[in-house]
């Protein structure tokens, strides 16, 4: 078997995150693709790159050897395909390639993007992982992405993107059946959700981490459910379990949305993109972040419970949204 750069590629994500499943993640393929993957390039090469330890991988030293050599090609590839992708581009016509993590911001800001840039072709891509999408701006494959970053989990992000902050610390809420106990009160308390199940997405990048963190420092144990949250909305609508949510999220009939007590689970919006081409020339980056803010001073405005939220707290985007 002939190495090829998406070996190369695999073998610096083992590398960089000391795990199989955590790299197949990153790389977007599933943990025994990635063993099986690894395998041959062992095999190949004719001995072990990676020791399997109970916490993890950890590089060989011919592993570390291989990894050091392997990563200025890999990203030598990565700058040539942005190069190429740049170019095709140019000689194609305008695009705009946006990524995102889950937002109520998206609808309102393709709008404006689209008002503002007749012509151009606008595209989308969603993931939960806002690493990956931060790796895909970096490469060359998306021009900007507006991500989450949990709080207390900070993002891995790629030197030379240029960052905006949206939200410095947008709180998050839950969200529960309309005829839950809880849903009485304009602002919840943990002990309150003490017997219910959770439900979290172990995929988003951080969200489990920074939930059971601030369970366990409630002193709270509930049963965690682990699935995506589409599905989590059908089973919180019948009362069988809570969720995190964004606080921009609308209440439907079947379900409340609360704000818990001192919001103890946080994020920060951010908005990446590569510096401009040459010195002194505004990013897309910053070209975009206007439209991006105006909508999402209107997906906040239109969520009554954040609104009240962000009345209580007397925070300054609420004088920016009466303005």
């Amino acid at each position: 078997m002939e190495l090829e750069v998406r070996h190369l590629r695999a073998l610096c994500a083992i590398a960089d995150t000391g795990s199989l499943h955590k790299a197949a993640r990153q790389l977007g393929m599933s943990q025994p693709s990635l063993t099986t993957q690894l395998r041959r390039i062992e095999n190949s090469l004719g001995a072990e790159l990676f020791s399997r330890e109970r916490t993890g991988c950890r590089p060989t030293p011919l592993g570390r050897s291989v990894v050091s050599r392997a990563r200025p090609l890999v990203s030598g590839m990565a700058a040539l395909v942005a190069e190429a992708r740049a170019a095709a581009d140019r000689a194609g016509g305008p695009r705009l390639r946006i990524g995102s993590t889950a937002s109520r911001a998206l609808v309102g800001w393709l709008r404006r993007l689209g008002n503002r840039l007749p012509g151009t072709d606008i595209s989308l891509h969603m993931d939960v992982s806002a690493n990956a999408l931060l790796r895909a701006v970096a490469t060359g494959q998306l021009d900007v992405a507006f991500v989450h970053e949990v709080e207390g989990c900070p993002l891995t992000v790629p030197e030379g993107l240029e960052k905006r902050v949206l939200v410095e610390r947008e709180p998050q809420f839950i969200s529960m059946s309309r005829d839950h106990p809880a849903a009485a009160s304009p602002v919840v308390e943990l002990t309150d959700l003490a017997g219910d199940r959770w439900m979290v997405d172990p995929t988003v990048d951080g969200e489990w981490d920074a939930l059971r963190r601030v369970l366990n420092a409630a002193g709270l144990n509930p049963p965690v459910l682990h699935g995506d949250y589409m599905t989590a909305a059908s089973l919180i609508a019948v009362g069988e379990a809570v969720a995190p949510c964004q606080p921009t999220s609308r209440p439907r009939d079947d379900m409340a949305i609360r704000p818990l007590r001192d919001d103890p689970l946080a994020v920060r919006l951010l908005l990446f993109s590569r510096p401009g081409p040459t010195t002194g020339e505004t990013s897309i980056g910053a070209q975009v972040y206007p439209d991006l803010a105006d909508a999402y001073r209107e997906a906040a405005l239109e969520a009554t419970p954040y609104r009240h939220w962000l009345r209580r707290n007397k925070s300054p985007l609420l004088d920016v949204l009466a303005a």
